[in-house]
């Protein structure tokens, strides 16, 4: 889903949910400062805890302004001078501190059902991980844990998507779960970001405020402003490989991903191919 109007409107709409969540966090900001300053006069530790919570949820609606008002910069750009629509997930790389960043979304099984990047290589990696089965987004989610891999580390961890994500010029990435309160959703992957701690505080933090305030919470955006891809054609083109050689859905939908790593091509690209009568398997 996107939003609808002009573009002018659109990013008029983005301005508005950036100027609430801006609101939101002052409005959290407020309230651990009211509970610090009672926690430093009475000593209580109920206080302080309340401060804590409220300042964290600050910094939450805090990122979560940027992100949108970052995208709205974008959009008001793009009402003024054309051309191809801004995706949000450009902001989230620069607030992970690169060029190349992805969301990918999970369902209870952890199956991959939507992605998101900002760049062609995070894309392409993406991608991998899906066709390949294996990757630092899947092992987050698996672990809900950081995980980061650069240089042998990465190639020896996963055979197969290492060598590959080091073909798109990916040497160093750093993927981090999307937690809600009881589950996990997905991960968030930076590429390109060296593994220290403060590079990992940041992308947890924006992975935190993406997962509460972006998809979840207050803030949520619609389908990120178009730039969800929810792999339903390459579902559907599993389909049709199945009824085409009489095989099992799930055969077939590695018959596309085997096909699409062989000729080294978006996924997307295939499905679409084998749903428009391009291509056959098989």
């Amino acid at each position: 889903m996107t939003l609808g109007g002009s573009s002018a409107e659109q990013a008029a709409a983005v301005w508005q949910r950036a100027a609430r969540a801006r609101e939101r966090a002052d409005r959290e900001l407020g309230l651990a400062r009211r509970y610090g300053n009672l926690a430093e006069e009475s000593g209580g530790d109920l206080h302080a805890r309340l401060a804590h919570i409220h300042r964290t949820s600050a910094r939450r609606h805090e990122v979560a302004a940027e992100l949108l008002e970052s995208h709205a910069r974008r959009a008001a750009n793009w009402a003024a001078t054309g051309g191809r629509p801004p995706l949000f997930m450009t902001g989230v790389a620069e607030a992970c501190g690169t060029e190349s960043a992805a969301v990918t979304l999970v369902d209870l099984e952890r199956n991959q059902i939507a992605t998101a990047s900002s760049d062609g290589p995070s894309r392409a990696a993406q991608d991998l991980e899906y066709i390949l089965g294996e990757g630092p987004a899947r092992d987050a989610v698996r672990d809900r844990c950081a995980v980061v891999a650069s240089g042998d580390v990465l190639t020896d961890r996963w055979p197969g998507y290492g060598p590959a994500a080091e073909g798109l010029g990916i040497g160093h990435v750093l993927a981090v779960p999307l937690r809600s309160a009881d589950s996990c959703i997905g991960a968030l992957a930076a590429f390109g970001v060296r593994a220290d701690a403060t590079s990992t505080a940041t992308v947890t933090q924006v992975a935190d405020s993406l997962t509460r305030n972006v998809f979840l919470g207050a803030d949520a955006v619609p389908g990120l402003f178009g730039g969800i891809d929810y792999r339903a054609e390459v579902h559907q083109a599993a389909g049709m490989v199945a009824v085409q050689l009489g095989c099992r859905i799930p055969d077939a939908l590695e018959l596309v991903k085997a096909r699409a790593f062989g000729d080294s091509r978006p996924i997307g690209d295939v499905a679409q191919d084998i749903v428009q009568g391009r291509l056959q398997l098989g």
